[in-house]
């Protein structure tokens, strides 16, 4: 079926599905001779652990340019994985949310915690499955940063901080088995529906800073929460 007919597979501004990175990042990879169950499981773990939890300069990003960061977070991490979907051919949608800022402490800390509004703009993807929808939220973070957080907090079941919130960080469900995954679903405040695409998301609902406190964040401030998260990761506590 092509894009025009069916919106949920249409490439879009963010989602470059034909974008030459992406091509030859599904060909090399040979995704498309997968099953459909196998083809949302490969991409799902190259975008939850290849793809480095980290902070890109915005979230309205193209998924080739967070390909190309080789990092990212809620927003930028779902482009990604939409675009990835589509190109295999698995129909998907995004779902627009906020999160409270707590969950984000320690992830995020001094001036940029202090930055950040109190409802931080959130999605998770939606894929279409042998006529049902699973949401797919488990890929943020990435499986050293989440062990990482595990060791730290060995005896922690419900937790909010560090990009987590989940009801029980020692097995929060993020791996892909063909049911939904989350790590940040306990920390959700508002629900903005589904959408078509990110862009649509964006268009209606904007993104989480503006003016100077984006000036800021996208010059100097991501990349001092970005050796932060490095240092979680590495456990150097």
């Amino acid at each position: 079926m092509s894009d025009a007919m069916h919106p949920l597979l249409a490439a879009t501004p963010l989602l470059d599905v034909h974008h030459p990175d992406i091509e030859a990042l599904v060909a090399r990879r040979g995704w498309r001779t997968l099953s459909p169950y196998d083809r949302i499981g490969a991409v799902y773990d190259f975008v939850r652990n290849e793809i480095a939890f980290g902070y890109n300069k915005g979230d309205e990003l193209p998924a080739s340019t967070v390909l190309a960061d080789s990092i990212g977070q809620c927003n930028t991490k779902s482009t990604l994985l939409m675009a990835l979907l589509r190109a295999v051919g698995i129909p998907c949608r995004f779902h627009g949310f906020t999160i409270d800022k707590p969950l984000q402490k320690g992830a995020i800390t001094g001036l940029a915690y202090w930055l950040a509004p109190q409802r931080i703009i959130h999605s998770w993807v939606e894929v279409s499955l042998e006529g049902r929808w699973i949401a797919l939220e488990g890929f943020i973070l990435d499986a050293p940063y989440l062990a990482s957080l595990q060791r730290r907090f060995p005896q922690a079941r419900r937790f909010c901080g560090y990009g987590a919130a989940t009801p029980d960080l020692s097995a929060p469900g993020v791996e892909w088995r063909g049911q939904d995954t989350y790590i940040q679903k306990e920390g959700i405040a508002d629900d903005f529906g589904v959408f078509d695409s990110p862009d649509a998301f964006y268009a209606r609902h904007g993104s989480n800073l503006s003016g100077i406190k984006r000036w800021l964040y996208e010059r100097v401030i991501r990349h001092a929460m970005n050796r932060n998260v490095a240092r979680v990761r590495a456990s150097q506590w």
